[in-house]
C-alpha cells in the first residue's frame, strides 16, 4: 500500500469546500462544514462524506455520534491519498483525518465515550507516578535530554489522552505524565505501536526514541517513540 501523507492547509480545503466565484464563509480557519452524505464507524473512527455546494469530501473522526443528513463541522486535519482502511475493506482516494467534531468557534467537540479514538479532555489535570528503572524518565525528561536519548531505548509511563488507530500501518498514541510545559509543547509525548490502548488507559511505553523525526509533509516530531510496546 502506497501513502502519501500531506497537512492540509485552510486554503486547500476551503477552495475544495466552495464553487467558482463563491464568497469566503464566515467561519473560523481550519473548520469544514458539511452535510453528512454517508457515515460509518469503524477502528475507533467514524468515516463521513461531506457535501457543500455540490463537492463531496470523505473526512475521518475519532468516533462519535454521526446521523446521515446531519450538517456538521470538523477541524481541519491531516489529509492521506490512496487510504486503505482494513476494517472497511475500503480505499479512499482521498480522505482528511481530523481530530473531531468542532463548534463554530473553533472548539473541539466532546468524542463519544470510551473510544479508543476519543480525546481526553484539555481541562483534566493528569498526574501519573514516573516508571522505575534505568532508563525510565517523565515526559519532561524526554524532552529535555532528547539529544543524549536519541536512538535509544527509553521508559515512559503515562495517561491515554489520544489514539489515532491504523495511519501508516501503526497506532498513533499520545500520553501525558502531567510534566512538561503545555505551552512549549513539551507535556505530550507520541508513540507509535502495533499494540492499541483505549483513551484513558494509564500505561508504561517501552521504545526507541528519535529526536526531530520527519514523515513529510511538514509533518515533524521533536520527539517520537517508534514501535513501542506497551503494559498495563
Amino acid at each position: 500500500m502506497k501513502l502519501s501523507v500531506i497537512l492540509a492547509t485552510a486554503f486547500s480545503v476551503a477552495l475544495f469546500l466552495q464553487p467558482a466565484g463563491a464568497a469566503p464563509q464566515e467561519t473560523p480557519s481550519g473548520i469544514i462544514s458539511g452535510k453528512v452524505l454517508e457515515t460509518m464507524n469503524s477502528g475507533g473512527y467514524t468515516y463521513m462524506q461531506l457535501e457543500k455546494d455540490g463537492k463531496k469530501i470523505w473526512v475521518a473522526i475519532p468516533q462519535a455520534a454521526v446521523t446521515k443528513g446531519q450538517t456538521i463541522s470538523v477541524n481541519q486535519g491531516m489529509v492521506m491519498t490512496n487510504f486503505e482502511s482494513k476494517t472497511l475493506k475500503k480505499t479512499f482516494d482521498q480522505i482528511i483525518f481530523s481530530d473531531g467534531l468542532a463548534d463554530m468557534k473553533g472548539r473541539s467537540a466532546a468524542a463519544s465515550p470510551g473510544s479508543k479514538a476519543a480525546v481526553v479532555s484539555a481541562k483534566e489535570k493528569i498526574s501519573v507516578e514516573k516508571a522505575s528503572g534505568p532508563n525510565a524518565y517523565s515526559i519532561a525528561d524526554i524532552y529535555k535530554n532528547r539529544t543524549k536519548l536519541n536512538n535509544k531505548e527509553v521508559m515512559v509511563r503515562g495517561k491515554v489522552v489520544k489514539v489515532s488507530p491504523e495511519i501508516m500501518q501503526r497506532n498513533w498514541i499520545h500520553l501525558q505524565d502531567g510534566s512538561g510545559n503545555a505551552k512549549k509543547g513539551t507535556h505530550n509525548l507520541v508513540a507509535t505501536s502495533k499494540d492499541l490502548p483505549v483513551v484513558g488507559d494509564v500505561i508504561t511505553v517501552t521504545g526507541v526514541l528519535h529526536k526531530d523525526k520527519d514523515f513529510g509533509g511538514n509533518y515533524r516530531y521533536a520527539v517520537i517513540i517508534e514501535d513501542a510496546s506497551i503494559k498495563k
